[in-house]
């Protein structure tokens, strides 16, 4: 056998033996309140729902991450375990939004089988915090007997696994859904809530709607795309980057507050994706650079401040009359449109300012369904400055976002966007071909 062969079965070896301690998590009632015990100790999630930027969760004082599904499970609970954290690990159960039926007896078995299979084999892995039955199964749905597929893998999971606990997550929170959780699945032993804006309302009303035991925050952050105020044009306003941080702020609050049956909360979305717009939930941008999001848990997680903190974006919209516009549908007689920010950055760092024109993303999806993102329309960006740019008009009528991006050279970011709507135009009208590339403006 050669040397080299020698050292990876060894590897292998100690690796299973490793795998094989399974550290065991209660959900215990001591005095009146709940919580995880890990180990035999007390365990408050301070969570993040994905599996990116690990070592950044480490460093701000997070302990656990959250994933939806078993795709890449072994790898996401190996790099959860090599830093420490834990993992809630979902369990994706087919929606009837999707066209899954639960009145198939035989797919709902092969479903149950599937998880069966994949519960004995991660059942000992150190990193395994719980299980997460299903996500949102309840969004857009009729046929209750979901809950009693619930039901049917949280049974077999307390047979296959007696060391992890169990739960389920639900599309915000409803007196309905509480209750059929409680009469159709009682082997859930952790109620967990997605929920955005109606925060604090989920807060006040679970224990009100019936669930007396411990729940989790498992999705929270800023508000919901659909929560929030539209344009005339139908589409959501988003909040800048330094709005958003200012909710993480108050709603963690919130959360910290209901720890005596609140057993900890995961913030999304620890990364990037394209939802609705390709900003409105990432902590970090497509690059890795983190938002101010991230300095407010690390206040909360570690009680310290951050060696270097994001830029903070104030008021920013389409200059109208003097006035700054959230939004703006232009008129045929403009030529171009000048924008506005106000900014400033905490540790007076260099800055590079990106100014973008987007269409209006059209492929809108509900649940966190993948969307496609839209394609950045190049040239349209014609002057910039520190805090301004203005854009000419493009060719072609419709929805579009004016999007700012603010780095600090630092590793991070700061962001918000205008919506604006371009009428048809008439002929005579000459319009800017798209070509070049947007504009940069760096001091």
């Amino acid at each position: 056998m050669t040397y080299n062969r020698y050292i990876t079965l060894l590897l292998v070896l100690v690796s299973s033996l490793t795998y094989s301690q399974v550290v065991k998590v209660e959900v215990v009632n001591q005095g009146g309140a709940w919580t995880f015990l890990r180990n035999g100790k007390p365990y408050y999630v301070k969570g993040a729902g994905g599996h990116v930027h690990l070592d950044k969760l480490v460093e701000i004082g997070g302990n656990s991450i959250r994933t939806w599904s078993l795709d890449n499970a072994k790898e996401y609970l190996d790099e959860a375990h090599e830093r420490g954290l834990t993992v809630m690990m979902g369990l994706w159960m087919g929606h009837e939004r999707h066209g899954f039926d639960y009145n198939n007896e035989k797919a709902v078995k092969q479903q149950l089988e599937y998880f069966t299979t994949k519960v004995k084999e991660l059942k000992n892995h150190p990193a395994l915090l719980m299980w997460g039955i299903g996500n949102e199964v309840d969004l857009f749905y009729s046929n209750t007997n979901v809950w009693d597929a619930v039901q049917d893998v949280a049974a077999m999971i307390h047979r296959e696994d007696p060391n992890h606990p169990t739960s389920t997550v639900t599309a915000g929170l409803d007196s309905m859904e509480v209750q059929l959780i409680k009469q159709k699945a009682p082997d859930i032993d952790v109620y967990c809530v997605n929920t955005y804006g109606d925060l604090a309302s989920a807060l006040k009303n679970i224990q009100l709607f019936g669930w007396s035991g411990p729940y989790m925050i498992t999705e929270w952050g800023p508000n919901g795309h659909w929560e929030v105020s539209k344009t005339p044009w139908n589409v959501p306003l988003e909040q800048t980057s330094s709005e958003k941080a200012q909710s993480y702020y108050e709603r963690y609050q919130l959360i910290e507050n209901r720890k005596s049956h609140c057993l900890g909360s995961y913030l999304f979305l620890w990364g990037q994706k394209q939802e609705t717009t390709t900003t409105w939930y990432g902590v970090f941008d497509k690059k890795g650079n983190a938002t101010e999001a991230l300095n407010i848990m690390h206040r909360y997680w570690t009680n310290g401040e951050p060696d270097n903190r994001a830029p903070i974006v104030g008021d920013l919209g389409a200059v109208v009359d003097g006035t700054l516009k959230r939004y703006y549908q232009l008129e045929e007689t403009d030529q171009s449109v000048l924008f506005r920010i106000q900014l400033e950055d905490p540790d007076n760092d260099n800055l590079k300012v990106v100014w973008k024109l987007i269409p209006e993303s059209t492929d809108i999806k509900a649940g966190g369904d993948q969307e496609k993102e839209p394609t950045e329309i190049f040239g349209a960006i014609t002057k910039t400055s520190l805090m301004e740019a203005k854009i000419k008009l493009p060719d072609r009528p419709g929805a579009y976002r004016v999007y700012v991006f603010v780095y600090d050279r630092n590793g991070h970011v700061a962001y918000g966007n205008v919506p604006i709507y371009v009428p048809k135009v008439p002929e005579k009208k000459s319009w800017i071909k798209l070509k070049s590339q947007s504009l940069k403006f760096e001091y």
